[in-house]
């Protein structure tokens, strides 16, 4: 702390504290296109202390209490109208340095020095925030209905594919019957009867005659 003994038109003494305090400052505002804006600004600040008599003598120990709210209110609403509210999410780091910058100018001319400004919040009103929510549901319900419509034809493809398959085999077998004639078909005929004469030469109740020889037959008188 420093005590300042300043010769007014009444004798007074002052006491600044010249090391780097906290500070947060809200501020409502509004957007480019006129959202409504929370934001609470944190600051490090002390007075350049080559300056204190001036601090004192034309603003008062309190020079934070009247000096600060007032300009990062006046920062803050001229940066922000600068910025739609979807900017002041996606370009927030630009947000943060502009106001840093304009602030940190308009703080100099009374004599105080910023060590830290930062953004702590930065909220929406009730109309914006369901208005994201409205859009966020848009979009899930756009990528459901390009998912379906996406399957949709996928397996439109698939079944086209398919068809066409069958149709070739069709035409592939149509040109080998062509090609071969009838023999394909007395060959497999000929693979049935084979198969057919082997199932019954198992079976117990069935003889066979031979077609050019005869056979006696043991029949009882």
């Amino acid at each position: 702390f420093i005590k300042l003994e300043a010769v007014v038109s009444t004798q007074s003494t002052g006491i600044f504290d010249i090391k780097s305090r906290p500070r947060s400052v809200n501020v409502t505002t509004g957007s480019k296109d006129l959202q409504n804006v929370n934001l609470i600004l944190r600051i490090l600040f002390h007075p350049d202390p080559t300056l204190l008599p001036s601090i004192f003598t034309n603003v008062g120990v309190d020079y934070d209490e009247r000096i600060l709210p007032s300009i990062v209110d006046e920062v803050l609403k001229s940066v922000v109208a600068k910025y739609d509210a979807s900017e002041l999410i996606t370009q927030r780091e630009a947000v943060s340095q502009n106001v840093a910058d304009a602030l940190t100018q308009r703080a100099n001319t009374f004599g105080i020095y910023l060590d830290d400004i930062s953004i702590t919040h930065l909220t929406f009103g009730a109309d914006f925030v369901r208005a994201v929510e409205s859009k966020q549901v848009a979009q899930q319900e756009a990528e459901k209905s390009r998912f379906y419509v996406e399957k949709a034809e996928f397996e439109k493809t698939a079944a086209i594919m398919t068809a066409e398959g069958d149709a070739e085999a069709a035409k592939m077998l149509s040109l080998a019957f062509d090609r071969v004639g009838d023999s394909l078909i007395e060959l497999r005929k000929m693979e049935a009867a084979e198969e057919i004469a082997n199932n019954l030469s198992h079976a117990r109740n069935v003889t066979y005659l031979p077609k050019d020889k005869g056979m006696l037959l043991n029949l009882p008188a």
